[in-house]
């Protein structure tokens, strides 16, 4: 249902790399944050490419992402596997392989397959093979088995038709077969490859407008054009497409230099670094992502008037320009517009009327709270370990503290170590405040709020409120997306008002590209819709 952390934002060091490697120099000139414009896509491409270089910050260990679904997985695989529903670049989805979804009852979901459609070995994709691919998904140990929890059965009704049983009403499933738990398998092949499935020198299993193609291991990956596609209103302008993985200062430089084609990072440093440089372009799109407190029970923090008083006294606005050279927003919730990919205007409308996050400080609401709450001496430790936006975060932290008679100082934690905040009791115990990233892989923001569930590994500092519990739950079984929308926005004020987490930023999506290439998304979608097949050369 959600996922935590990307790769941490780094930028020390990277302003002006460009031209310290004989590239054209890159600006160090800040954007500006107010006129931050986000975009759902490129200009759209006209012209034909033999083949383009894209940028990756690792390797994939495995193509399969019933293994493993980390970005550069699906950032390749998005373009080569197909699933039931599909992510567009505003974020909504609609059927793809499924011609149509049913909610028969609030129980029963019915998915009518799309006829003509094959595989790339040319055999044709049927009712069982979407059966057989939604039980290996939900299967022990699979990377999306927690999308199936509440599914009973997956049966064959009919030649085209596939029906899933519920236990109990799932809201969240239409929007799950957009990602990798839709995701459709041709049975054969994966049967026959076993283990090997996924791995350097054996083919996809898949129906995608590209191909996998060669992976020479350590080095590349490239998939290609495929030729047969089944749906002829999808015309890819470039060929191939080969993966290749570099840090951050050696993306910098080939994008620079035209070595490779385009990126979409999930750090700002590059972007930073690129940001004004005539030799590429840099958009920004929706997203889910959003830096944020999370607090602990150790503490001062435990008292919800502690907590609003610091989420009115920390800058924002300061926190997106100083740690984020301006590529982030100011944010009022824990999950970023990108999960409005339904009721836009109506969860708009909300996030303006809520209050108790300004962009900029608002110290005297603050320090009456602190008062309230008796104005407590303990300090507040916040953790950090080191990079540019946490300790950004960190010190603002501290600044506002200060500012409202509250004492704090900074923890530093290794870097190794901060992951271990989620799973270790004993670890939190030493803090009153973690700065971290956070991001939900669905368009809708019903996917976070059970984070704040009595008892959920993710609420650390002991929120307990069976009104909320029951919202979650009725938000989860509503189908009826304007219902729905209500529930969802009623837990936003529910969690907001205490500030189970203190929402600090919204960082967008980012995608790079070279002076000659245009037309991918520029939004959070490339996790499920094929943007190489938009990726083409300027007119």
């Amino acid at each position: 249902m959600k996922k935590k952390t990307l790769t941490p934002v780094v930028l020390v060091g990277l302003l002006g790399v460009s031209a310290a490697c004989g590239a054209p120099a890159a600006t160090t000139k800040a954007p500006d944050v107010a006129k931050l414009t986000l975009v759902d896509s490129t200009p759209k491409a006209t012209g034909a490419l033999e083949k383009a270089t894209w940028l990756l910050g690792e390797e994939p260990g495995t193509l399969d992402l019933d293994g493993d679904g980390g970005t550069p997985n699906r950032t390749i695989m998005s373009n080569v596997c197909e699933r039931l529903m599909q992510t567009q670049p505003d974020m909504t989805i609609k059927p793809w392989l499924a011609e149509k979804a049913d909610q028969v009852d609030p129980t029963t979901l019915v998915f009518t397959i799309r006829k003509g459609v094959t595989f790339h070995d040319g055999s044709p994709l049927t009712a069982d093979d979407v059966v057989w691919s939604l039980q290996r998904h939900a299967g022990d140990g699979m990377n999306e088995s927690d999308e199936f929890e509440d599914v009973a059965a997956v049966t064959k009704e009919g030649d085209d038709q596939v029906k899933v049983t519920f236990k109990k009403a799932n809201a969240l499933f239409i929007q799950a077969m957009a990602g990798d738990a839709g995701i459709v398998l041709n049975k054969k092949v994966v049967e026959r490859l076993g283990k090997d499935y996924g791995t350097p020198g054996h083919p996809d299993a898949c129906s995608g407008p590209y191909e996998l193609g060669e992976w020479r291991s350590g080095t590349e990956i490239t998939i290609d054009r495929h030729e047969g596609y089944w749906n002829k209103d999808v015309k890819p302008l470039t060929k191939a497409v080969t993966f290749r993985w570099a840090d951050d200062s050696a993306m910098v430089n080939s994008l620079t230099t035209g070595a490779a084609d385009g990126a979409y990072l999930a750090e700002t440093g590059p972007a930073v670094a690129l940001a004004g440089n005539p030799a590429v372009s840099v958009a920004y799109g929706p997203t889910t992502r959003v830096f944020v407190l999370l607090p602990t029970d150790r503490g001062v923090l435990k008292d919800p008037r502690i907590r609003r008083a610091l989420s009115l006294a920390v800058d924002r606005a300061g926190i997106a320009k100083s740690g984020f050279a301006g590529l982030a927003r100011p944010w009022k919730v824990p999950v970023g517009a990108g999960a409005w990919s339904y009721e836009r205007q109506t969860f708009q409308s909300a996030y303006d009327r809520l209050e108790g996050a300004p962009d900029a400080p608002d110290v005297e609401a603050a320090k009456k709270l602190v008062q309230e709450a008796g104005s407590p001496r303990t300090p507040i430790v916040i953790a950090s370990d080191g990079d540019q936006a946490r300790s950004v975060i960190a010190n603002a932290v501290v600044d506002a503290a200060t500012k409202i008679g509250l004492k704090a100082e900074i923890k530093t934690i290794p870097s190794s170590e901060y992951g271990t905040f989620y799973t270790d009791k004993a670890k939190r115990a030493q803090v009153d405040l973690v700065p971290d990233d956070w991001y939900i892989t669905k368009s809708d923001p019903v996917g976070f709020y059970d984070n704040a569930l009595s008892g959920s590994s993710n609420n650390w500092v002991g929120f307990s409120s069976p009104e909320y519990d029951a919202l979650v739950a009725k938000a989860l079984e509503t189908t009826d997306a304007a219902a729905r929308a209500g529930h969802v926005i009623e837990l936003q004020r529910r969690f907001t008002a205490d500030m189970v987490w203190i929402s600090l930023v919204e960082v967008p999506s980012t995608v790079v590209l070279g002076g000659k290439v245009t037309g991918p998304p520029a939004s959070m979608t490339y996790f499920g819709y094929p943007w190489a097949a938009d990726l083409g050369a300027k007119g």
